[in-house]
């Protein structure tokens, strides 16, 4: 397979199947007499891989972990597991700063008249500059 089949075989850009090769994430692409690369189901499986690693958010460095392990058919699963149960937590943990974000956020957009007024609680919390998540933070009242 040429790159575009690859590409529309496997759903990853050209562009990114370049990239994977030029830090080689996947094996090289065999080359043909006028040097275009050539994919074999070998690499085509690489690819999905990693277009399925990447749609469930592991980083490239992830991604290599479990490419290797992966290829390798004597890997104990439980290296595996470890890589995933680390990223759910990674994830839970970016899950829970967002929703504290969102929360900040539903209760200022709450607080704003969204009015013609100049008063906007988004704003003067802005300023203050705490984080969302600061739990000592008293959001500022408005008068309506």
């Amino acid at each position: 397979m040429n790159i575009g089949q690859a590409s529309k075989a496997t759903g990853v850009t050209a562009k990114m199947i370049r990239y994977y090769d030029e830090i080689d994430l996947v094996r090289p692409a065999s080359r043909t007499d006028s040097n275009y690369r050539e994919y074999d189901d070998r690499q085509i499986n690489e690819l999905r891989f990693i277009k399925r690693a990447r749609s469930l958010g592991f980083s490239m460095e992830e991604i290599t972990q479990l490419l290797s392990l992966w290829r390798d058919r004597g890997r104990p699963s439980r290296e595996v597991k470890a890589i995933a149960d680390r990223h759910v937590a990674d994830l839970d943990a970016r899950i829970g700063e967002m929703q504290a974000m969102a929360d900040t956020l539903r209760h200022l957009s709450h607080c704003c008249a969204g009015d013609d007024r100049p008063d906007c609680p988004i704003l003067a919390d802005l300023t203050e500059g705490k984080e969302p998540s600061d739990p000592v933070k008293r959001r500022p009242s408005f008068n309506r």
